[in-house]
């Protein structure tokens, strides 16, 4: 008996909420292809980044950080940083799972800065 792949989970959100639609201005595509989106993020203080989405999981390398604020599509804040304490040392690498509608502010006094790899074929 053969079987098949399990079908990729649907996207619930439009295309339009796509980082690089939604909020292109803090997100610069530096190479793309049927595997992976490698990203360019840099948000500075005081800049408001509108509510957007990343389909697809990553590996998020954090060159520089800073407190922010994350909120989900509605504005309820999903993530305080600041009420973490310190914040992580950089740089580090996180994983990702895909992220439905969010925005994200930096309340802080220096840049977020991160480089972003998208697995479009992975899983969360």
């Amino acid at each position: 008996m053969e079987t098949k792949p399990a079908a990729a989970p649907v996207w619930p959100w439009p295309d339009e909420l796509d980082a690089m639609i939604a909020a292109a201005s803090f997100h610069r595509n530096l190479f793309e292809n049927e595997h992976v989106r490698y990203l360019e993020v840099i948000i500075h203080p005081g800049e408001f980044v509108p509510v957007h989405t990343h389909r697809w999981p990553s590996v998020v390398y954090v060159q520089s950080t800073s407190d922010f604020i994350r909120r989900d599509g509605q504005g309820r804040v999903l993530f305080d940083s600041r009420k973490i304490g310190s914040l992580p040392k950089t740089p580090a690498i996180e994983w990702l799972g895909p992220l439905p509608p969010h925005s994200v502010e930096n309340v802080g006094a220096s840049d977020v800065h991160l480089l972003t790899v998208e697995l479009k074929h992975g899983s969360a």
